[in-house]
């Protein structure tokens, strides 16, 4: 699968906010200032690994179809990722 550059943008957010994080502790911020912007990294993280998650499932249950065959095993493959990640 080839990646969308709207995906690659949503990880260069990511690392953007994690540099912003490291600043923030060089720069001895408020540990509750620190924390916050870790908690939107993090959502931010998770949000994208559903958005890969579900891209990736459509597109194996598209090449699925198109093969004739059912896509319950790459379903339950995207399930399990989702759960992992977790």
């Amino acid at each position: 699968m080839e990646y969308p550059q709207d995906m690659k943008n949503r990880l260069k957010r990511v690392e953007g906010q994690v540099r912003g994080i490291l600043r923030m502790m060089e720069e001895d911020k408020e540990c509750k200032e620190v924390i916050t912007q870790l908690s939107a990294a993090r959502a931010a993280i998770d949000r994208t690994i559903g958005y890969v998650v579900a891209k990736n499932l459509e597109h194996c249950i598209r090449a699925q179809a198109e093969k004739g065959e059912s896509a319950e095993d790459v379903i339950n493959e995207a399930v399990q990722m989702i759960v992992k990640s977790r």
